[in-house]
């Protein structure tokens, strides 16, 4: 029962975004052996055959780390972050790729490329949520420009309807002026003419 429940504190140990490490695999394996593995590690911690409380919530992890690593396309961005997080270690500790410490890697240089794939994935996370939060906010400009020019269409039309709607109020009420400006007109005819 023991191998159980370190199995489990591993698996919520591990870094929830790599899923190599929540399977304990190292990069680039072959699929039978993600299958295997995932198969083994799941009978051994499965929330039916063991009373750890935590072994749901394992097992899930287990499962979504295996699932994401059958789905070519996130297994290729994720083996994409971990070349690439090698590649800054290597650059950091002023390695080449020809180095026996990068060739035959020891415990201290995999425990590094681990923290650095770490750093990778969650600063690739941060770049993903900007960009999404700057698609959301150009989206957000958009509706408003176009909800903008909608009230905008919207008021002409009803402004153009209320013109239309009052116009025999506005040609009577010329009509009324001009009436009234030729009466004037006339009594200041009569008026010269009276004085004159």
């Amino acid at each position: 029962m023991g191998s159980i429940d370190s199995e489990i504190t591993r698996i919520l140990g591990a870094f929830k975004a790599n899923p190599y490490d929540v399977l304990d695999l190292q990069p680039g394996v072959p699929d039978e052996d993600i299958k295997k593995t995932y198969r083994k590690k799941s009978l051994l911690i499965h929330p039916d055959k063991t009373p750890n409380k935590q072994a749901p919530d394992a097992f899930d992890r287990l499962a979504q780390a295996y699932q994401a690593l059958l789905d070519e396309k996130k297994r290729a961005i994720l083996d994409e972050a971990i070349a690439d997080a090698r590649m800054l270690l290597i650059r950091d500790r002023k390695l080449t790729i020809d180095s026996d410490e990068v060739k035959d890697p020891d415990v201290d240089f995999i425990k590094a490329w681990k923290e650095k794939v770490k750093w990778v994935l969650a600063d690739n996370e941060d770049r993903r949520r900007r960009q999404m939060r700057a698609q959301m906010q150009e989206e957000g400009r958009e509706k408003r420009k176009e909800e903008e020019e909608i009230a905008e269409r919207k008021r002409k039309r009803e402004h153009a309807d209320d013109w239309e709607k009052t116009r025999e109020v506005r040609i009577g009420s010329w009509r009324e002026f001009q009436k009234k400006e030729e009466g004037k007109k006339k009594g200041t005819k009569k008026k010269i003419k009276v004085l004159g």
